[in-house]
């Protein structure tokens, strides 16, 4: 018999990806903490984390298959997380302006049936941002809890001139290479 799924994160939009892929699933979220460090490579310091969050839920519930995930967003190697306050957001919205950056997401999947991990690296190009687009976006869209201070599906034309990769990827979950482990675990959509 085939596990049940039970994503390891708290993030509608992740939530809302899973659910494309018709693969029943339930949420439970266990808090970790989370790594930050700039000399980690951008797969490794995002894997640990990921890792992090499907363990902690797979060791209360072995019997289940757990996909934990981390994004982050990396400007010339360093990460970008979620932004403590505003003035930080604006401080990263700033750097990220007319350059090109990439997102991290990593995927932990814990199952009796296997393990799997993998790392998609997404090539993201900002506009060149003025104050007052910083600010408009910012009035727009919730901030606060995304990595890098942006949203690729939250008004992502404002302020995004090209992504080059998977889009779901730069959203919170490379939905296509998250299916390829998931059936390689036996389970059909």
């Amino acid at each position: 018999m085939i596990p049940p799924v039970i994503l390891a994160s708290q993030s509608p939009r992740r939530r809302e990806l899973l659910e494309k892929t018709g693969i029943p699933f339930s949420i439970i979220v266990r808090d970790t903490e989370e790594l930050k460090e700039a000399s980690m490579p951008p797969q490794e310091l995002c894997l640990h984390n990921a890792a992090a969050k499907a363990e902690a839920v797979f060791r209360e519930h072995p019997d289940s298959t757990v996909i934990g995930a981390d994004t982050l967003v990396f400007l010339e190697g360093f990460p970008l997380g979620k932004p403590e306050d505003e003035e930080e957001a604006r401080s990263m919205l700033r750097k990220l302006s007319g350059r090109t950056h990439h997102v991290c997401t990593a995927v932990a999947i814990r199952s009796p049936l296997g393990m799997k991990n993998l790392a998609v690296l997404t090539e993201v190009t900002f506009r060149e941002l003025t104050e007052k687009d910083i600010r408009h976006y910012m009035e727009l869209v919730d901030v606060m809890d995304k990595a890098g201070s942006y949203a690729f599906q939250e008004h992502g034309e404002m302020i995004i001139s090209s992504v080059r990769g998977d889009t779901d990827n730069v959203i919170g979950l490379p939905v296509r290479d998250v299916m390829k482990c998931l059936n390689g675990l036996g389970y059909r959509a």
